[in-house]
């Protein structure tokens, strides 16, 4: 929308009232996505978890702990590493996506509509290949597939922006596009990795914190960032080193992350040694 609506209005149109119609459009997505989320039913090993505290509620014998209680108890670890993770992912998307189209207009000199639709395209790919990384982290593990996206978003920043200040759209296009394929090798599996770090009573409450957080911290504020340190310093190697800090501590995070892979998610158990048992470390 925002491609086409750069083509058929003019710049002062543009800026005056074009730019909120794909926002206000975007408000169908929320009544879509609702309706999804109201369909879902909810999984068999939660409800079975469900049974067995209802169960123990009318026995009287056992005291539920609050969800939020119980992950900063037994899993502040595994929150902190998916705070972590989301560092190179959340920032390296919208210096990418967001920053660029900035970048690219003012520093390079290219049009909106050039930068758009590099963009644009470097998203379709994204898209197809997402499910591609999501399969890969199912034979091999999450932890491989999630370092790959990392440590490749890290070393692709300098190429990034190389490419881009030589001024061609076919340039602009590729490092577009293989900033978004390393970015899903980290986007792909962590909705698998960051519920499966958790015991089933837990895991909605546990994945939320985790992920939730990091975006207010890393995602939110990283287009202003990028943005200030391009005024401040004039150049692009103060966002590359910004990106490539992320990128180490993500690293540092997967590091210290234990693969899930292979976690049975019938387990229910919030104590964090037994939930560790079952997992198997084949990374």
């Amino acid at each position: 929308m925002l491609s086409a609506l750069t083509a058929l209005l003019s710049d002062s149109a543009f800026l005056s009232w074009g730019w909120r119609v794909p926002f206000l459009l975007s408000g169908v997505l929320v009544i879509v996505g609702l309706w999804i989320r109201l369909s879902v039913d909810e999984s068999p090993v939660f409800k079975a978890a469900l049974a067995a505290a209802e169960e123990r509620k009318a026995a009287a014998d056992h005291v539920e702990k609050m969800p939020l209680v119980a992950v900063l108890r037994h899993h502040w670890r595994d929150v902190l590493v998916a705070m972590g993770a989301r560092m190179a992912e959340n920032i390296s998307y919208y210096v990418i996506t967001a920053f660029i189209l900035v970048y690219a207009t003012t520093s390079v000199g290219l049009s909106k509509q050039t930068a758009l639709n590099a963009v644009l395209i470097a998203s379709a790919v994204h898209f197809a290949v997402i499910p591609a990384w999501g399969a890969l982290s199912d034979r091999i593990g999450r932890r491989p597939v999630y370092l790959i996206g990392a440590i490749g978003v890290g070393a692709w920043m300098y190429p990034f922006f190389a490419l881009i200040d030589s001024g061609g759209f076919g340039a602009l296009l590729l490092a577009v596009t293989v900033g978004l394929i390393l970015h899903g090798a980290m986007y792909a599996p962590q909705a698998a990795f960051f519920s499966e770090m958790f015991a089933t009573r837990m895991r909605y409450s546990g994945a939320s914190i985790g992920a939730q957080f990091s975006s207010v911290a890393a995602g939110a504020p990283a287009p202003l960032i990028a943005t200030a340190l391009l005024a401040d310093y004039g150049t692009s190697t103060p966002i590359t080193l910004y990106v490539i800090a992320a990128a180490l501590l993500t690293v540092v995070a997967i590091a210290c992350a234990r693969e899930t892979r292979n976690r049975d998610l019938t387990e229910v158990s919030e104590d964090a040694p037994a939930a560790r048992a079952q997992v198997r470390a084949d990374v």
